[in-house]
């Protein structure tokens, strides 16, 4: 691969050597293989460089690595900010293109002395921002949702309120240039036809707001028009915001759109354009495009959403006031149609792309205002800080826990739908997810892990309520000759041929007698139980004569000789409970035990048990 960096491009081509030289030296002396993350990187500070001294006044031309009067290290951290703004939240090339520039730095600075000390130090540390992480991201709670959606509902309201009272002022403003700077409606006319500047308020206001109209010192006061500044700046930006919406007032209806659009990534819905919509009776036909996916997919809405209603007053509104209708649904083609709509004038008076998410905000050097797409990056509009500008009952920021990312909106909106189903994974993973992707995209969720927990603990009910561990019945030898008599057999629970069974050994399943082997609680009604004599002494099914005592007594000596073998929780849970029932058993008829045990040593007995349990029964 051929790479190259011409110094002659960039208004710092001093400081473009000297890094070139800096990737070339190091290129050779570390015997790479590769310099394209160099090269990239390289390019990318560069240009930083350019534009950030420019604005700031200064000679981009005076930059360089070897001293000067430009402070490259406070160039750096604002490069790795930009970096960091403009890349997703999960990525890791903020981390590593900051660390290659420290890198070429550190090295130009061991084989040159001439390399400020503060740069040095600066190019022997870490980058500022750490790297992406690939940890799966964790759906809202439903709390936070409801959050969440309450508020952004709160607040598409107020932009409307706030974009209809412009409308008025418009329709009554003139030209300030030649009606004056001082009256807000002018100033509202002036910012529709791309004539509100800052130079013009600066020249024509006075220098403190307090010597302002009334008009216009309230505007920065009142909690309807949302100013977040102060002095002229604020005024343009509050004026400005009248009109058009910026990117923190479009951020609601981000939310709004992900937890409504279940089936759309946070990508899709922000790439929309005027272009993807169709309206039509029934609803809306939405063209979402996945570029990770390479897929374009039609997705049809209908108009089955929740509508405008009767509610509360919202924190604009004060309790003698008539409350602002909102001008629309809540459904997903009442969003859009509302998203359109506070988006069209700003379509009308800047020549932009038809991106359904068009922001208006200040320009770099806050000298006027421009519109473009929303990016929801910048410092003060990102998803964290919409959530801070919504309090709580004690004034602070709404509690919803970290990382405000915007994917778990979506994740959010998906595992809601999970809760609704709660069913199996196919039904959970819908139409639009292979059930793989789904499993390992969001079945990791909260939300999953809870329903997979209830249809567990709900399965191990049933067992349990079916197998539920019985006491075996105990007959002494003089009750053994009574059960063929029918009061006997009654008393037991049993019929009379059932007694007569049990009495001739028809019913011996290898340590205990059974009632009835064909109506096992561990087996299927009408099958002949396969998990006789291991289940027996827990089974309600159990018949203990006591005759059968010698046997049980050397079930008891194997499991007691597992205890040895087996780890203490796995010989619990596969003995402990036989165990006990064998205890109780030999509690109650304990004066036959001797006898019980002189007939195990001279041979009479032995445990009778099927082929498949003799390997476990004899280790």
């Amino acid at each position: 691969m051929n790479h190259r960096i011409d110094p002659a491009d960039f208004a710092c081509s001093l400081l473009a050597g000297q890094l070139a030289d800096a990737w070339l030296d190091y290129h050779h002396k570390a015997n790479l293989t590769s310099s394209g993350q160099y090269v990239t990187t390289i390019r990318s500070f560069l240009k930083f460089t350019d534009s950030h001294l420019a604005a700031a006044g200064l000679d981009p031309g005076q930059a360089r690595l070897d001293g000067g009067d430009i402070d490259l290290t406070e160039v750096i951290y604002q490069w790795e900010k930009d970096l960091l703004a403009h890349a997703k939240p999960t990525s890791g090339r903020p981390n590593a293109m900051a660390g290659s520039l420290l890198t070429l730095i550190g090295h130009r600075a061991d084989r040159d002395a001439k390399v400020p000390e503060r740069l040095r130090r600066r190019a022997a540390g870490p980058a500022t921002f750490r790297g992406g992480t690939n940890e799966p991201l964790d759906e809202f709670a439903n709390h936070e949702r409801l959050a969440l959606r309450d508020a952004a509902m709160a607040d598409v309201r107020a932009l409307e309120k706030r974009l209809s009272i412009g409308q008025a002022l418009l329709a009554e403003g003139e030209d300030p240039r030649t009606g004056g700077w001082r009256p807000l409606p002018n100033l509202v006319w002036a910012a529709r036809h791309g004539v509100l500047q800052m130079p013009d308020l600066r020249a024509h206001l006075p220098a403190h707001y307090k010597w302002w109209p009334a008009p216009l010192k309230e505007l920065l006061v009142d909690p309807v028009y949302m100013a977040r500044f102060r002095g002229k700046y604020g005024l343009m930006t509050t004026v400005s915001g009248l009109l058009f919406p910026n990117e923190l007032d479009l951020q609601s209806f981000r939310i709004l759109l992900l937890l409504a659009m279940g089936d759309a990534t946070s990508e899709e819905v922000h790439d929309l354009a005027l272009s993807d919509l169709e309206f039509s009776d029934e609803g809306v036909r939405v063209l979402q495009t996945k570029l990770r996916a390479s897929r374009v997919r039609p997705h049809l809405h209908g108009n089955d959403g929740p509508q405008e209603s009767d509610r509360p007053l919202d924190e604009y509104e004060a309790p003698g006031e008539t409350a602002y209708p909102g001008t629309g649904n809540w459904d997903v083609p009442g969003l859009l149609r509302r998203l359109i709509a506070v988006n069209e004038l700003t379509r009308e008076a800047f020549a932009c792309d038809p991106w359904l998410f068009t922001a208006v905000e200040a320009t770099a050097n806050r000298s006027g205002i421009r519109a473009g797409r929303a990016l929801f990056r910048r410092p003060g509009r990102s998803f964290t800080d919409w959530i801070a500008t919504h309090p709580d009952l004690e004034g602070e920021p709404v509690k919803i826990s970290l990382p405000h990312d915007i994917r778990r909106v979506r994740k959010t909106s998906k595992t809601t739908r999970v809760a609704a189903l709660g069913g199996t994974l196919t039904d959970l993973a819908g139409d639009d997810h292979h059930i793989e992707v789904f499993r390992g995209h969001y079945a990791h969720g909260t939300t999953a892990h809870v329903l997979a927990g209830r249809a567990v603990n709900r399965a191990q009910r049933m067992v349990f309520n079916k197998i539920q561990p019985g006491k075996p019945v105990l007959i002494t030898e003089g009750a053994e000759a009574l059960l063929s008599e029918s009061a006997a057999a009654q008393e037991l629970g049993i019929s009379t041929e059932q007694g007569v069974a049990l009495q001739q050994g028809e019913l011996d399943m290898g340590v205990v007698n059974c009632r009835d082997p064909r109506d096992s609680p561990h087996t299927a009604k009408g099958r002949f139980c396969h998990v006789a004599p291991a289940m027996c002494m827990i089974c309600p099914n159990a018949v203990v004569f006591t005759s059968q005592l010698p046997r049980l007594l050397m079930l008891d000596d194997h499991i007691q000789h597992m205890r040895k073998v087996l780890p203490p929780p796995a010989w619990k849970a596969a003995w402990g409970v036989q165990s006990a029932a064998l205890q109780e058993v030999f509690s109650e008829c304990a004066e036959q035990l001797p006898e019980a045990r002189k007939q195990i040593e001279d041979g009479k007995y032995r445990l009778d048990l099927p082929l498949g349990m003799r390997t476990e029964y004899d280790r």
